[in-house]
This record gives C-alpha cells, structure tokens and sequence, in this order.
C-alpha cells in the first residue's frame, strides 16, 4: 500500500530541491562573444542579460545592418547557453525523481 505521508515528504522534499536549484541558476552567469568578441553579453541564469560591451569598431553608421546582426547572434547564444543549462538541471533532478531513467529525448527533443 502506498504511505501517503511518506509521499507527500518526498514531493516536499523535492520541490525545496528544485527552489534552491532555481535560485543558484539566477545566479549563474553565462557570457558570449560573436563577431570575433565585437559584441560581448553577460546572461544570468534567468535569462536576463546584464550587460552588453560594444567594440568601436563594429559601429559603422554605413553599416547598422551587421551591428544588429551580432547583437542579435549574441543575444540568441546567451538564451539557448541559458535554457540549454535549465535543461540539463531539470534533467538530473528528474533523472532522480525516476530513478536514473532516461528521459532526456522529452526535454531536448529532435526537431
């Protein structure tokens, strides 16, 4: 027979896991570079970006077109290094939830 008490800790016990989990990710820095480090971005766990450096160089008023290329691929990389960790985070505590079983073709899967 199943102990609900015994149930209802395991989910609690879980879902603190997963409180302190999300919050040690907020934390988390990710940084990218594109454009050979043009553009470089800080992302924080939260897929919040915290700060954008800009070489001189790239700004070419003849050329915006390229500036928002590379500020948009750096935005785009920081993102997925971001949901890309989420991922795998939520993977490992679910491969505990289920005791090791495999369940990361659902998280990432193949398009």
């Amino acid at each position: 027979m199943i102990d609900m008490n015994e149930m209802m800790k395991k989910a609690q016990e879980l879902s603190e896991t997963m409180k302190q989990q999300q919050e040690e990710q907020a934390k988390q820095i990710f940084a990218v570079s594109v454009g050979g480090e043009m553009i470089k971005m800080t992302f924080n766990g939260k897929q919040e970006a915290k700060s954008i450096e800009i070489d001189p160089e790239v700004v070419d008023v003849d050329d915006i077109e390229t500036l928002q290329d590379l500020i948009l691929s750096a935005v785009n990389e920081g993102l997925r290094q971001s949901q890309q960790n989420m991922q795998n985070s939520l993977g490992e505590q679910i491969g505990k939830m289920t005791g090791g079983m495999d369940f990361s073709s659902l998280l990432n899967p193949k398009s």
